[in-house]
């Protein structure tokens, strides 16, 4: 951490700023009396929307489908889930056709 007096921070100013940006703690005091730290800013973030990523992912059909070999490993008749889930996506599918007629 490098320390700098205020009459030598105004002097050189621009210099201690580019030793900001290169990663350099710098400390700026009074009378010897530390008052402020100079740091860099981060870079700018840029705000992530909804939908930036459309058209670029892809996921499989059997995506939610638990492999029969690990299904039955848990103790889980691969039909009876297989049934459920496809039950649950139906209505679901019905729910969003409401919500659209709705509209």
């Amino acid at each position: 951490m490098k320390t700098v007096n205020l009459h030598a921070a105004k002097t050189h100013l621009s210099r201690l700023v580019d030793e900001a940006v290169d990663g350099e703690d710098i400390v700026i005091a009074k009378a010897g009396k530390p008052m402020v730290r100079l740091v860099a800013l981060g870079a700018a973030r840029r705000r992530r929307g909804f939908g930036m990523l459309k058209g670029r992912i892809w996921m499989s059909d059997d995506f939610n489908e638990l492999p029969d070999d690990v299904a039955m490993a848990f103790g889980i008749d691969p039909n009876e889930e297989r049934a459920k889930r496809q039950a649950l996506e139906k209505k679901s599918l019905e729910k969003k056709s409401l919500e659209k007629k709705k509209r």
